[in-house]
Formats: structure tokens, C-alpha cells, sequence
């Protein structure tokens, strides 16, 4: 994946497609330049974009939303013409994705007052070279990189949503308590958001830090997964994926392999991570919501008890019987830390309270997942929290959308969240699910006869210069409410 620098500031990947050809690049070209057809004059971010405004800042940098000047020749740079990437407008015409564009502005990191190359983020120079490989319609798209006064501007196709935003919506709207998304829309989102991910395994690339604010939603409905910053290619057998950076899926979506201090990545962790995304749209809430242990002054990596501690309560105690390779896990032995879920039919609802004393014999038997019965509360709207006799008599089936997911929606999910990362559904797998071909049809786009309008992203006008702005400036994440969807802090310095 090497990348090349083009002498004049912009910065090609290789790639077979219409973007390294020169001709690709003469609509954009200066007239007087009188060099090589290869040469690719200085071109300033602000000739080829207009910025339209600021959409949210991390540590790394800051992002903008922006439109092409010319949006024709952006188009055909993205190939998005051939690669079908277009988006239907409400009036049905199509309008090449080339005309909104998000734009991640990168700082070098500055030593002294020297600002060196090598100053570029380890997950800026990851996201470069992998996304300028990767085409597929439920991938963010890479546009085109930029390199201008030292700093690194990555240009992606916009999306107006992301699952972070919907989810928000769907827990603040006016009328009543909590709206569940309907069945069609999460059945879309979720099949979109695993054929996305199977386009990445199958190009050997780990997402490896999936979560409801790196999905983002187009307008048209179409799943885009963003946000590569953490992933990396798996197809290097020799080399343990263990590199200094243990820590990476946000804690909430974070596979039990991995809080058992697992070396090594695999795909499954993406799914456990689309489970948990699965579950969260069927709830509105995050499954497993532990708190985080943080660092201590050693810098040792600490278990993170209360997340498995969160898991159990649902999942049960992981078992040899269960996954039978987890003795050789290296905090294996942290495990006697997490308490086994000895109340775990809490999350009944009280109607069946003369049934407790069949429950007592099984106590003895702490494995018992309780997930089977967390899907079914939840997708008759049955509140696991209150105990109020109204909020658990679910008023109607009108009310009770989801529940026709049924019993295949529960199967898929409890085969995407299996402890065993072994005997864990592969996207593949999951994409073959009977979930998907019986029940209502997957639709291609997921908002289809939906009646509820999401908001648009907030682009906020202050400190909308992307030139001049400080950086990283000010954590406006205000403009995203409630977690910044486009940049995340690195996490970690050694690769």
C-alpha cells in the first residue's frame, strides 16, 4: 500500500483506477503549466471545495462539510459514476455524490517549531492507504487526499446521517416515550452495515473499532461504514496483530476475547461489535453499558471488569463448555473478579412471578444466557427497568412494532454475540441468515416509506475557515450531539 507523493502537494495513492491517470487530472490542471502530463500543479483545497461549514473537531483534526466546485470532474475522481455511488433526491433526480463532501483536515504533529512528514498520525497514514483501495457502495468513499501547507486533507463522500444520530433521535422525539425504529429500517441498516463489513474482511481489512457513530446513513437510505482510522489489514500471517495498541474497539462494543487480553484481532471482532450495534437498535440503549477502568500510572492495561461484568448479566459465565479455548485467554484468571448473574431474571417482567421456583433449582447453573429473554422484552416493549404494571402490558400490537422480527431476528443475534470468536457467525454468515430472506424484504434503501424525517448533521458557521482554523482547537462536539462522529483521539503512540 505505498502511497505517492506527487511533487506540487497532492498525494495519490496507487490505484488502478481513472484517479492515477493523468488525464483524470487536466480539467483541474493550470493552462500555463507547461510540465509533464504527470505533474499535478498545487492545487488549494478552497479551488476545488466550498466549504460550507464545520461539522466537528477531535484530536487529530477537524471536519468540514463541503461541496465541489466542479462537481462533475469530482465525480468522475471518486469514479463514482461507474461505481454507481449515486444518490436519488427527494424529486427522484440523481445527483453525483461528488457534489457534498466531508473533508478531515489532519495537523502534522509539530516538534520544536521543525513540523516533520513523519508527524502525520499513525491513523491518518492507516485511513489514507486503506481507503484509497476500498470501493464499495456501504464503505465511505475516499475522494481524493490533499496536501497543503503541511497538512493532510482527506476528502469523503458526505453522509447526512449516522446510527449515533438516528438512535438519538428515536429516544428524544416528542410524542411519548422511546419510538423503536421500525423493523424495516433496522432490518436494512443491519444487513447493509454486514454486507459492508463482508466487503471488508473479504479484502482482508479489521474495522476493528465498529460503533453506532462510525455507521453513517445517507440520505438515500445507504449504510456507509466510516471512520478507518483503527483498521488494518489482516492478510500478513506472521505478524501478530498485537502492536502496542491493545486497546481499541470502544469499550461498550468491545469483544470478551478482547477484554480477556486476547493478541490477536480477528474478524469476529467486527461482529461482536455488529451484534452490540444490533441490539442497541432494538433498544435504543447500548447492551453492554460497563464503565471503563482507565489506565493506571504504570500504564498496565487494565481488565476491564465492569464491561464483562455488564456482558455476564445478559451473556451468563463464559465455559469451557461454551468456548472451549478460553482457559488459554491471558486474563483467563481476572474472570473470578466478575460475579456470576445470579438474578439474572431481573429482566422479566412481573407477570411471571409465579414461575420463580423453577428458577431457584437452576441457580446452581450461572452460564444461563438471559439473552433470549432481553430480545423478547424488548421487542414486545416490555420495560426490563420499571416495574409499573403499564409501562410492561404492552397496549396494543400497533404499539409493538418490532415484535415481528421474531424468532430469527433473536437466532442471528444471539449468533452474532456467541463468546466463542470461533463459533461466531462471519458477516458472511450472517448475510445468509434466514432473519434476512423470511419477515419483511430487506430494502436497499432504509428510510423507504418511513414517515419519521431525521435531522440533518449540524454544520455550524463559526470557525468555518478550514485554512486558518486552529487545531485542534476547541472541542466543539456541540455540533454532533451527543459524541463526535467523524474523529476519535488515537489512543495509543507505538504501532
Amino acid at each position: 500500500m505505498s502511497l505517492r507523493f506527487r511533487p506540487g502537494g497532492s498525494l495519490y495513492p496507487y490505484s488502478s483506477s481513472a484517479t492515477s491517470s493523468p488525464s483524470a487530472h487536466h480539467r483541474f490542471a493550470d493552462p500555463n503549466d507547461r510540465s509533464s502530463a504527470g505533474y499535478q500543479p498545487k492545487t488549494r483545497v478552497t479551488d476545488r471545495y466550498r466549504i460550507v461549514g464545520f461539522i466537528s473537531s477531535g484530536t487529530y483534526g477537524r471536519v468540514y462539510k463541503a461541496t465541489a466546485r466542479n462537481p462533475v470532474a469530482a465525480a468522475q475522481q471518486a469514479s463514482l459514476s461507474q461505481d454507481g455511488s449515486t444518490t436519488l433526491s427527494k424529486d427522484g433526480t440523481v445527483k453525483p455524490l461528488g457534489l457534498q463532501v466531508a473533508i478531515k483536515k489532519f495537523k502534522p504533529d509539530k516538534e520544536g517549531e521543525q513540523v516533520s512528514y513523519t508527524g502525520i498520525s499513525q491513523s491518518a497514514i492507516r485511513e489514507m492507504s486503506l481507503c484509497a483501495e476500498l470501493r464499495h457502495v456501504n464503505v465511505i468513499r475516499l475522494v481524493e487526499t490533499l496536501l497543503e501547507d503541511k497538512c493532510i486533507f482527506m476528502v469523503f463522500e458526505y453522509a447526512e446521517h449516522d446510527l449515533l444520530q438516528i438512535i438519538h433521535h428515536h429516544t428524544t422525539q416528542p410524542p411519548g416515550p422511546r419510538r423503536p425504529i421500525p423493523p424495516t429500517v433496522v432490518k436494512s441498516l443491519l444487513f447493509q452495515l454486514l454486507n459492508g463489513c463482508h466487503y471488508l474482511h473479504s479484502s482482508w481489512v479489521l474495522h476493528r473499532d465498529l460503533k453506532p457513530a462510525n455507521i453513517m446513513v445517507t440520505d438515500g437510505g445507504c449504510v456507509k461504514i466510516g471512520d478507518l482510522g483503527l483498521a488494518r489489514r489482516f492478510d500478513h500471517p506472521l505478524v501478530s496483530l498485537f502492536g502496542g495498541d491493545k486497546v481499541v474497539v470502544t469499550i461498550w462494543y468491545r469483544a470478551p476475547e478482547l477484554i480477556l487480553g486476547s493478541y490477536h484481532y480477528t474478524p469476529a471482532i467486527d461482529l461482536w461489535a455488529i451484534g452490540c450495534i444490533f441490539a442497541e437498535l432494538l433498544s435504543l440503549r447500548p447492551i453492554f453499558k460497563g464503565e471503563e477502568a482507565k489506565m493506571d500510572s504504570k500504564k498496565t492495561v487494565p481488565f476491564q471488569r465492569n464491561q464483562m461484568q455488564k456482558i455476564v448479566e445478559i451473556m451468563g459465565m463464559p465455559t469451557k463448555e461454551r468456548w472451549p479455548l478460553i482457559t488459554s485467554m491471558p486474563d483467563y484468571t481476572s474472570l473470578s473478579q466478575v460475579r456470576p448473574p445470579t438474578d439474572y431474571h431481573h429482566h422479566h417482567h412481573h407477570h411471571h412471578h409465579h414461575h420463580h421456583h423453577h428458577h431457584s433449582s437452576s441457580r446452581s447453573y450461572p452460564t444461563h444466557s438471559s439473552l433470549e429473554k432481553w430480545y423478547y422484552n424488548t421487542i414486545n416493549g416490555v420495560s426490563s427497568t420499571s416495574t409499573s404494571a403499564s409501562s410492561s402490558t404492552p397496549s396494543g400490537s400497533s404499539q409493538q412494532p418490532l415484535s415481528s422480527l421474531g424468532a430469527e431476528g433473536y437466532k442471528l443475534l444471539a449468533g452474532l454475540l456467541e463468546y466463542d470468536p470461533a463459533k461466531r457467525l462471519t458477516a458472511e454468515q450472517a448475510l445468509q441468515h434466514p432473519f434476512f430472506s423470511t419477515g419483511d424484504r430487506v430494502l436497499a434503501n432504509a428510510f423507504e416509506g418511513l414517515k419519521v424525517e431525521y435531522p440533518h448533521r449540524r454544520v455550524s458557521q463559526e470557525d468555518n475557515d478550514i485554512r486558518t482554523s486552529s487545531l485542534p482547537g476547541t472541542k466543539r462536539s456541540a455540533a454532533l450531539a451527543p459524541e463526535d462522529s467523524l474523529l476519535r483521539p488515537p489512543k495509543r503512540v507505538k504501532e
